[in-house]
């Protein structure tokens, strides 16, 4: 048995790059078959709450009164980072990670009670957005009710210690998922939440450190109470089997290179026209400027876009997948918040709520915009001049329309479009009026400029 533990340790270690090749290997013939979404989820945008520095109190009450806003504003699903007690036992900070899970079916208090959350779920029910929460499959807490109870839960090295997965993760411990009634006991755990609170899925941590027949028996599992949605924090395509949707983040990471100027849009298209091919039509993929972990250790979206902030979070909207806005954003988030600690978002007008408002319709009117297979798919159209600092394209889904273009550079650029494809489009994003386009159409753009225009 010890010798197995460890080599799982060492295989799963190695998981992300056995991956990494199989899929260099692959072709177009190699795209995996997607899941059946849940129907309501093809219009959707997705926030993320980080609920400890979302208000003072911390609290599912004092978020519930930021519901109305964030419904006006588009939101479409909320993901909730994780709601479970917290464990002291090799704590990280003051306060601790939400991903060292100390009982999967407990509430951490710091957040309020049972009933507080299940009054918040009905409370986002009855406003028509969904709600889904972190879950920490792969590990857990020190100190989890797990480890007295069935320490052969877990995984151990030769001297039969715990272990943390990744040796950085020191105050989280190993998970050992060739034990069956590990799995059976974390399955029973996520229906849990599902029954008794109503919930519409789970954003799933590390989900590619678990087997992946363990989310086929999730999904099965979970869909006979209801269908649910599925975010894996993961990128593989194969995932795609029992995931709706994943992490984009070669798109995030090249979008901050284009902003740094270290790459151009030329690099943009050749990505997207890569991904095209390795994902089904099916799979959502999830764009974002930010998110809990990049903006505590990777910067902010001012760190890491600049002046093309705006830009790039207008990006997300218009490109195939699901965009996503974390918790502040809206608000200009400007600081990398604590992870361990105390440290409230500061709430005040910016002009990015304006924005992702705006956006947010356009993309729950316009077929075009829909995620996977519903959505129109992205064809990219060529610019007289500068065109690998352009990024031109359009969509289209029964006859409606989104062609965008914009300006990936510092520089003010002067360029033509012409196809076929953007006559009749009659409406631009922000403008009172505009005449019908023909087949062709000029453009000068300043430094980081777009222009979106549609036709419902």
């Amino acid at each position: 048995m010890e010798l197995k533990t460890s080599i799982k340790i060492i295989m799963k270690k190695l998981l992300i790059v056995s991956i990494l090749l199989f899929i260099s290997c692959s072709n177009t013939q190699n795209k995996t078959t997607g899941l059946s979404h849940p129907e309501w989820s093809y219009n959707k945008i997705i926030y993320e709450v980080n609920l400890r520095q979302y208000t003072n109190e911390g609290t599912f009450k004092a978020f519930e009164e930021h519901l109305p806003r964030l419904k006006e504003m588009g939101v479409g699903i909320l993901w909730l980072m994780p709601i479970h007690p917290i464990g002291e036992k090799n704590r990280k900070g003051t306060l601790g990670s939400y991903y060292s899970v100390k009982d999967y079916k407990a509430i951490n208090p710091e957040h309020g009670t049972k009933e507080d959350f299940k009054a918040l779920v009905e409370k986002i029910h009855e406003m028509g957005m969904y709600v889904i929460i972190d879950w920490v499959a792969n590990h857990t807490a020190w100190d989890n009710v797990w480890v007295n109870e069935h320490p052969e839960f877990y995984t151990k090295d030769s001297s039969g210690n715990f272990v943390p997965p990744v040796a950085d993760w020191a105050d989280v411990i190993d998970l050992n998922f060739d034990n069956k009634e590990l799995q059976a006991a974390m399955i029973d755990a996520l229906k849990y939440w599902v029954e008794e609170f109503d919930i519409d899925g789970y954003r799933c941590d590390v989900a590619a450190m678990v087997p992946i027949d363990f989310w086929f028996d999730t999904k099965k599992e979970l869909d006979k109470i209801k269908p649910v949605f599925m975010l894996a924090e993961a990128w593989e395509p194969e995932l795609h089997k029992y995931f709706d949707m994943t992490y984009s983040w070669e798109t995030y990471h090249l979008m901050s290179k284009i902003a740094k100027g270290n790459e151009t849009a030329d690099s943009l298209k050749a990505l997207l026209k890569k991904e095209e091919k390795m994902y089904s039509d099916t799979a959502f993929r999830m764009q974002f400027t930010s998110n809990h972990d990049e903006n505590t250790w990777g910067g902010t979206t001012k760190e890491k876009f600049g002046d093309a902030a705006e830009t790039f979070a207008a990006l997300t909207f218009v490109i195939p997948g699901m965009p996503l806005i974390y918790s502040g954003q809206e608000a200009g988030l400007d600081k990398r918040l604590s992870f361990f600690e105390k440290d409230t978002i500061v709430w005040k007008e910016s002009e990015f709520k304006n924005l992702y408002t705006t956006l947010s319709n356009l993309k729950k009117e316009n077929d075009a915009l829909f995620n996977g297979e519903k959505g129109g798919k992205l064809k990219i159209l060529s610019a007289s001049e500068n065109d690998d600092n352009i990024f031109a394209f359009i969509r289209e889904k029964n006859d409606e329309k989104v062609f965008c273009v914009f300006n990936l550079s510092t520089n003010e650029v002067s360029f033509g479009i012409n196809s076929p494809d953007i006559k009749g489009i009659d409406k631009e994003l922000n403008a009172d009026s505009m005449n019908e386009l023909d087949s062709s159409i000029s453009f000068n753009l300043k430094p980081w400029e777009y222009k979106i225009f549609y036709k419902n």
